[in-house]
């Protein structure tokens, strides 16, 4: 293992040191600005996230600010990211981080956990990048880097694999440099170890060691399990417009998209037949078919826009002008398709 743990750690820090990407967070890497690059980078690509951290960096420079921002703030800077409860979890985090801790992240691997929306990776990155504390941040750009080094065949989404990589890792941590030796890996994954098409194999820095390269297994590994069919659902949105004003309404605060703002809709697929029925005196106009695709369920939506002429509609909807949904209220991705149509 020593022998093994020295390769590595030379080889990555070297290879590391002459071909990391150039991101914003890594030029001032204060715990503060780890924090909120490592939320926004769950489940989110690097290209995609440069632009949303320097906003929210201009907006929300350190935790003192950002503990003063509303829900609606929060979410409109996070607007087109998805997984809002990020986002949430961030600004809790952020009123307990000024109440608790003076405005300072703790160091603790232990007490980072205890703040919402942070788990073992976030908090391991947090303390090994911003504080050098010698602890594991295993993604998985570093479980997909450790299953082919040591071919792994076993179920990459296991717990008991990810114990095993992970106690891997941390048999190998250097005693210095181990937040850059931790981005190194996840570099590794990102841009050469790659997750979709075969292993940039003759530009790694590990291809000596790497057993799934010797035994030519490098696209049978990572082992995944197969995943579960999506459930389909249809809705029906509506854009409901009067005198200018487009009918909008806050989501339930748990759930699918929960606090953020939505139109009206149903979930089932309605006929402009019914929709006429149930508003006789408005005008209705049906609208393109649309698709959005979450992690477990796809949305199959019919849309409408209805002019109402009389004021026959729900009291519960706040009326918003286009501006105010451009930049107050937070729609979904999910909606994007007819959230467009607003604009034209």
């Amino acid at each position: 293992m020593n022998e093994f743990k020295a390769y590595i750690n030379t080889e990555l820090l070297n290879w590391y040191d002459e071909h990391a990407r150039v991101l914003p967070w890594r030029d001032n890497p204060t715990p503060y600005r780890i924090w909120i690059s490592e939320i926004m980078l769950q489940q989110t690509r690097v290209e995609a996230v440069r632009s949303y951290f320097e906003r929210w960096m201009i907006k929300a420079p350190d935790v003192f600010i950002l503990s003063q921002l509303s829900l609606d703030e929060i979410n409109k800077l996070w607007e087109g990211l998805g997984y809002y409860s990020r986002a949430r979890n961030i600004l809790k985090a952020s009123k307990i981080i000024v109440k608790q801790y003076n405005g300072i992240l703790p160091s603790s691997k232990h007490l980072l956990e205890e703040l919402p929306g942070i788990g073992p990776y976030t908090s391991g990155a947090i303390s090994s990048i911003a504080f050098n504390q010698k602890e594991t941040a295993v993604d998985g750009n570093v479980l997909r880097v450790f299953a082919r080094l040591t071919a792994n065949k076993n179920d990459i989404k296991s717990l008991s694999t990810k114990k095993e990589i992970k106690k891997i890792v941390y048999d190998v941590l250097p005693e210095d440099r181990v937040g850059d030796f931790n981005q190194s890996l996840m570099e590794l994954g990102a841009t050469v170890c790659i997750p979709n098409g075969e292993p940039k194999c003759v530009s790694c820095p590990l291809i000596n060691i790497c057993e799934s390269y010797k035994q030519n297994l490098t696209s049978l590994i990572p082992v995944k399990q197969k995943k579960k069919i999506q459930r389909v659902e249809k809705v029906t949105v509506l854009l409901v417009n009067k005198d200018g004003l487009i009918a909008i309404k806050r989501r339930p605060d748990s759930g699918l998209l929960a606090l953020l703002y939505e139109y009206p809709n149903f979930d089932y697929h309605m006929t402009k037949g019914e929709l006429t029925l149930m508003y006789p005196n408005s005008e209705i106009v049906p609208l393109p078919d649309a698709k959005h695709v979450f992690t477990h369920i796809i949305w199959k939506m019919k849309g409408f826009s209805i002019l109402i002429k009389e004021d026959e509609f729900s009291k519960d909807y706040i009326w918003a002008t286009p501006d105010d949904i451009s930049n107050t209220y937070t729609i979904p991705t999910a909606f994007k398709a007819y959230t467009k149509l607003i604009f034209k």
